[in-house]
């Protein structure tokens, strides 16, 4: 029970990694405040989670929302102690030579701006509380290019320094700032802006997760528990050495190409070696 009596929000609650988060939260004791925009899906959690959860409608792309969610809890608990930026969505999947302006700025708010302002909004309720912590989402897509689109995984690079630079502004509070990068986690981000029938989705959603089961050294998908256990970690007081951090839980897609880990897989120096001894019988027989 490592929140016994803690008062957590979580932005992004009514799904993927937000409802595992909020089920974890709740379940080790604290008042979860789940904010969404998904008002049904945010009841339902709410009824259906074992714990005190309370859901409150937000949008986050609204600072009017975001500082409305961060009032609540504090009103009805007396202030807060954890906060995880999680919403978040797919965002906008043109190149840099294609994206529109708008487009570009709707994927900034909604992935980086709203973190912001869920940092600015809680920390006048976090001042003073011990242990406090905030947990922010970036992504693998902020390690490099390749993970994502370019608006997406500039958004994500923006949340890991906004993470630092938040972290050595509110060490003078005691509030502890850190993230996590998920990999691919089998979760509706990848399908929910598709225009495709329930059925087709929950088919590309098991199409996805092989794939990335079948990309990375952990061969399986990615659930959002395997975040949200994350999350509990740098949010508790096992952590409380760690401050403007971010862990990577990927099942291991950044750490080389696939040669690099896949015995199956040509290896470029086994390659060069093979090379080389052909070169030598090549000799030897001349």
């Amino acid at each position: 029970m490592r929140f016994s009596g803690k008062t957590v929000v979580v932005t992004g609650a009514a799904s993927g990694i937000g409802a595992a988060a909020t089920a974890l939260f709740a379940g080790e004791g604290a008042i979860v405040f789940a904010g969404d925009i998904d008002v049904a899906g945010g009841e339902t959690l709410a009824a259906n989670t074992a714990g005190d959860v309370r859901f409150v409608k937000c949008d986050v792309c609204e600072s009017a929302a975001i500082k409305g969610l961060m009032d609540r809890a504090a009103e009805e608990t007396g202030g807060i102690d954890v906060v995880f930026n999680n919403a978040g969505a797919g965002g906008a999947r043109a190149d840099i030579s294609e994206i529109e302006p708008d487009e570009w700025d709707r994927t900034m708010d909604l992935l980086l701006r709203s973190v912001a302002m869920g940092i600015r909004y809680a920390v006048p309720h976090m001042m003073g509380r011990k242990g406090a912590s905030i947990v922010n989402v970036s992504s693998v897509a902020a390690a490099g290019p390749g993970y994502a689109p370019t608006a997406y995984a500039v958004a994500k690079a923006g949340v890991l320094h906004l993470t630092k630079c938040a972290a050595t502004d509110l060490a003078q509070h005691g509030i502890r700032v850190n993230a996590v990068q998920p990999g691919f986690i089998n979760t509706n981000i990848f399908t929910a802006s598709l225009e495709i029938t329930g059925e087709m989705k929950a088919m590309a959603k098991a199409a996805i997760a092989q794939m990335s089961a079948n990309a990375q050294p952990v061969a399986r998908s990615g659930q959002p528990v395997d975040i949200a256990s994350a999350v509990a970690f740098l949010a508790s007081e096992e952590a409380s050495f760690m401050t403007g951090a971010s862990l990577i839980v990927d099942g291991g897609i950044t750490l080389g190409p696939r040669h690099s880990w896949d015995p199956e897989e040509p290896r470029m120096f086994a390659a060069l070696e093979a090379m080389e001894e052909q070169a030598k019988a090549a000799m030897q027989t001349a």
